[in-house]
């Protein structure tokens, strides 16, 4: 997917008001995970203690970066500025202005669950297979509305490849993309679905299952290539005639 950046797809060079807001929300949205740090430390133990943080901060900023760098793909290279893709933008920043903080907690309580207590737990109160199943379906719906408003756009996109002028690298990228996060949206949907299944009798890897889904997104590049192909065959115009 990255190797379609370097082409000459990029139908805009400028940043438009919209593009700037959801610019703007995101980095809001980090912001929130800096600032959720209680005080500043005052101690090399307090320091070491901050830094346990670290991994949970890491994996909260790249959920957000990779949703503000979807945008910012789709917007760069299909410059869509109709209704429903307006809405679908703000959508984008309200939902991601919504999950971010409970993200990091919850994040945060995942990677002291599985140090076994070494990494800080934020939650005082998630020990147990129910607080645990609650995060995986929080971070699920998080992640799967999130990607789905992404596909929503690409959806757009190839739909109004005509009226866009597309070409057929351009459009075939679109229904991959729309392949990809919907995959997305399915397999955070498994998660969500076994996570709701577990109980207080749950065992240590039925409860680690729900986190475990989430490698079956490696795959997402061969569901891209297919979604590609798919795309190629329905709109088969080539930019060299």
């Amino acid at each position: 997917m990255g190797d379609d950046d370097a082409v000459a797809g990029w139908r805009g060079h400028g940043v438009t008001r919209l593009e700037a807001f959801v610019d703007a929300a995101f980095a809001f949205a980090v912001t929130l995970l800096v600032i959720s740090v209680e005080r500043i430390p005052d101690s090399m133990a307090g320091l070491l203690q901050a830094l346990k943080n670290v991994p949970a901060f890491a994996a909260s900023f790249a959920m957000v970066a990779m949703f503000w760098y979807a945008h910012v793909r789709w917007s760069r290279r299909y410059r869509l500025g109709s209704v429903p893709a307006t809405l679908l933008s703000l959508l984008l920043v309200f939902l991601v202005l919504v999950y971010v903080y409970p993200l990091r907690l919850l994040l945060g309580t995942f990677f002291g669950w599985i140090t076994g207590g070494w990494l800080p737990m934020p939650l005082s109160d998630a020990n147990g297979p129910r607080p645990l199943a609650f995060m995986f379906v929080f971070y699920g719906l998080a992640f799967a509305s999130m990607s789905a408003c992404i596909g929503g756009l690409y959806v757009l996109a190839w739909r109004a490849r005509r009226r866009l002028g597309l070409d057929g690298d351009a459009a075939s990228n679109a229904a991959g993309e729309v392949a990809s996060h919907a995959y997305f949206v399915f397999v955070s949907l498994v998660s969500v679905l076994i996570a709701l299944l577990l109980s207080d009798q749950s065992r240590s890897w039925q409860v680690a299952l729900p986190g475990c889904v989430y490698f079956l997104l490696s795959f997402a590049g061969l569901v891209h290539v297919r979604g590609r192909r798919w795309g190629a065959w329905r709109w088969p115009e080539r930019t060299d005639g």
